[in-house]
């Protein structure tokens, strides 16, 4: 007879896993899925899954944040609000997910969690670097982009120029118009349209 792993319920992000043999071992029906937290609360989420014998992944990216005339480069979740984690949805109890602390919710239809498309986590983990986020530096010309720094954050465009330092220039959609904006190419990831 097994006994749940106690939950981590201070959050502290440094812990470690408590639980030497974690269960998950890849299978034939093991995908990918999204879990989405509660507001600022990713890093907890992923502790207490992890805590549990769940696999995740929690990408990230180098942020440079102002506050008070100083400027430091912080590594902050990709996608605020959501992690991944996988499942075999027949071998696995899910139901459990959605009651671990700092999740709010596995990303389910009708009922059930739906799988990440294959290839994307698997892309994600592939362009993680040596600081632990995940890099873009790959960006094309003409490719469709989403600023995450600086003024135009949130902001959906297209690179159309890449000089030979990091700057390149965008075109934004603003006020029904396309707008040339010169930023720094950190401050970029692939555009989902």
């Amino acid at each position: 007879m097994s006994f749940p792993v106690p939950i981590n319920h201070e959050c502290d992000v440094s812990s470690r896993i408590r639980n030497s043999e974690p269960r998950f071992v890849p299978g034939d029906n093991d995908r990918w899925f999204a879990v989405y937290t509660l507001p600022n609360r990713e890093q907890c989420a992923r502790v207490n899954l992890e805590n549990q014998g769940f696999k995740t992944f929690l990408p990230l990216f180098s942020k440079n944040i102002r506050h008070a005339r100083q400027s430091r480069t912080i590594l902050a979740p990709l996608f605020p609000r959501y992690l991944f984690m996988t499942l075999d949805l027949q071998r696995d109890s899910w139901r459990s997910v959605n009651g671990t602390l700092g999740v709010a919710a596995i990303v389910m239809q009708n009922g059930a969690p739906v799988p990440v498309s294959k290839g994307i986590v698997e892309a994600l983990q592939a362009s993680v670097d040596e600081t632990g986020g995940v890099c873009f530096s790959r960006l094309k010309q003409g490719q469709s982009v989403r600023v995450v720094s600086g003024p135009f954050a949130e902001q959906l465009g297209i690179l159309e120029h890449m000089a030979h330092s990091e700057r390149v220039w965008v075109l934004l959609n603003m006020m029904n118009s396309k707008v040339r904006v010169a930023m720094n190419i950190h401050s970029l990831v692939p555009g989902f349209s």
